[in-house]
């Protein structure tokens, strides 16, 4: 089953928050998550990164389980499996993707996905799932625009026809299989 969270600003609005931990089915103390600030290559940019790791930490997240990994080496599909979420940070989406495409990321993290992680995507992380750029992840059929202050509808998305989506910082986009909805 795959489980995704797209956001502009991660868990700003704390419905987000309360879907991630619905989805990642464990005990929030006992989560153990992937954090990759790999975007973040500007400093404003890097000045985001603890605010990125306090979503997760507020969200009962124990700093002990929360593994940094840059792309910066090839993830085995065993290593990743052992995580229950991967949080992408935000930061510069064609960075992000290629690096993700150096290291092949994408092979063990359809393995997470298809084994029931879940992967929450912040900004550039949400952007590099969505169809902005050639060589995407692919995850949804659409145009992903982040930090609007007009944001599209709340409700069920129907990306048959890829449609340009607006998030503001308190949307998101929650896929589910081929189940695709925005929450505010």
């Amino acid at each position: 089953m795959q489980k995704i969270i797209l956001t502009s600003s991660g868990f700003k609005n704390k419905n987000i928050e309360k879907k991630f931990l619905e989805l990642v089915e464990v005990p929030k103390e006992k989560i153990k998550v992937l954090f990759i600030p790999t975007a973040a290559i500007t400093k404003e940019a890097m000045d985001m990164l603890p605010v990125c790791k306090n979503d997760l930490l507020n969200a009962g997240v124990l700093e002990e389980n929360i593994s940094t990994y840059d792309l910066n080496r090839v993830m085995k599909r065993k290593e990743i499996c052992g995580f229950d979420a991967i949080y992408v940070c935000g930061g510069s989406s064609k960075h992000l993707l290629s690096k993700i495409n150096e290291y092949k990321f994408y092979l063990p993290l359809k393995d997470f996905l298809d084994n029931g992680g879940v992967y929450i995507g912040v900004s550039a992380g949400s952007i590099v799932a969505a169809q902005n750029m050639s060589d995407n992840l692919g995850y949804i059929n659409c145009i992903l625009n982040v930090h609007e202050q007009v944001g599209s509808q709340s409700g069920y998305i129907d990306v048959s026809c890829c449609p340009n989506i607006k998030l503001t910082d308190n949307h998101a986009i929650v896929i589910i299989d081929d189940n695709i909805n925005i929450i505010e």
